[in-house]
């Protein structure tokens, strides 16, 4: 074996070298300084405060059988069983490198879009699957949110171009309602259809299901639960919905005073507020049941395009003191204190191993505490993130919850 030997450097190759990593780190350090939103997140320390701590599970859910696979992940809701049910977009694959058993002619043994909506028990196990087009009622042309009311029925709404109407069936899969007209061009002040519908939720003491209405319309709309018939809508600040474009969002401007869409998530909370996730700007706004605007929070609001507003889940306890924020652009969830709205830490980052995000979209929680979170465009999963309990955290943002052993 032949062991070539670089030729020593020079002293005066040596002294200019240190020159220039001098000068490197120093234009560094002056960058850091100047722009310390640069710093890596995990690195920025807050004070010490109490938490919910999570861990991901790696190994929930199961694997699928029958070569099944997700597509992008767009919903996800928990029952009264603790079962969780997750709904996916089956025409969002590649054909060429990800179905190939669902071609015709088959390409590869593997793969093959798995049914829309599958149901997982508590241990991560399959135990149905179900959804598509049926007779009595129009499947979305891009189904779109996934919310269990309080009898354990299904509702979906849906973001394609004419999808104007709400979905509800039993958990086992059986058709029961179909709300709105297909097929109709937006109207935020429609009281017959909707507008592409995000996500519904419900008030069980009400019997009132919250609709975030959505793509193409501006809205929170009210119905009853049972019936489906139209109570209530508005707008931002409670103001009355407007459809006029209000053109891109830019965090120096002055604050919209209708929603942007899409809004995406409106969560009743037990002591008769509404959480209403307006995404593309970048907020949270807050109301009573009746529509009368409470308060707002901005979450990272130089985010830009698809914003950082995705989903709201609260927590378990009495008081759903804690609030859950999925944000699909920054690639993690936030964890806040409900009452204040401040953000006490967030975890997840950017990435495709467990504990990391690509787009994560909705968020849910179980009657222990644990988070299920789904993810949207190329993420196309479902992850859990187990409950550990109250912990005392100082760190902003945890990053990916991988590793961690309690003690």
């Amino acid at each position: 074996m032949t062991i070539t030997m670089r030729p020593a450097r020079s002293a005066t190759s040596l002294f200019f070298e240190a020159k220039i990593f001098k000068a490197i780190v120093s234009t560094a350090i002056i960058f850091t300084l100047a722009h310390p939103g640069y710093l890596l997140a995990a690195d920025k320390p807050v004070a010490a405060t109490t938490a919910p701590a999570f861990q991901v599970d790696p190994f929930w859910p199961q694997p699928l059988p029958n070569h099944w696979v997700l597509g992008s992940a767009i919903g996800v809701g928990v029952d009264s069983r603790d079962h969780v049910f997750v709904i996916h977009r089956r025409n969002s694959f590649n054909e060429r490198t990800e179905i190939g058993a669902a071609t015709e002619p088959p390409t590869s043994e593997c793969c093959i879009p798995a049914p829309n909506i599958l149901e997982f028990d508590p241990q991560g196990n399959l135990v149905n699957a179900w959804g598509g087009p049926g007779e009595g009622y129009v499947w979305p042309a891009s189904n779109h949110g996934l919310s269990l009311d309080p009898k354990d029925n299904i509702w979906i709404g849906g973001n394609g171009a004419k999808d104007s109407h709400i979905l509800k069936f039993s958990r086992d899969g059986q058709f029961l309602q179909q709300i709105g007209t297909p097929g109709q061009d937006g109207d935020s002040n429609s009281m017959e259809h909707f507008g592409r519908v995000a996500k519904i939720s419900f008030d069980a003491a009400a019997n009132e299901a919250y609709v975030s209405d959505g793509y193409t319309n501006k809205r929170v709309a009210v119905l009853d639960t049972d019936t489906g018939a139209f109570k209530r809508y508005w707008g931002a600040y409670g103001n009355k919905p407007d459809d006029t474009n209000l053109g891109r969002y830019h965090p120096d401007d002055p604050l919209a005073q209708q929603f942007r869409n899409p809004v995406h998530c409106a969560e009743p909370s037990r002591d008769g507020l509404v959480y209403v996730c307006d995404r593309a700007n970048d907020r949270i706004q807050v109301f009573k049941l009746d529509g009368t605007f409470v308060t707002e929070k901005r979450i990272a609001p130089k985010t830009l395009g698809d914003g950082s507003v995705w989903d709201i889940a609260f927590s378990r306890d009495k008081d759903q003191k804690y609030l859950y924020l999925a944000d699909g652009k920054n690639m993690k969830v936030y964890i806040l204190d409900r009452a204040s709205l401040s953000i006490l830490t967030s975890f997840g980052d950017g990435g495709r191993q467990p504990g990391q995000f690509f787009a994560v979209h909705s968020i849910a929680t179980d009657s222990k505490g644990n988070i299920f979170t789904t993810e949207t465009y190329e993420g196309k999963r479902v992850q859990k993130f187990s409950y550990r309990g109250l912990e005392t955290v100082t760190t902003k943002d945890q990053g990916a919850l991988w590793g961690k052993v309690k003690n």
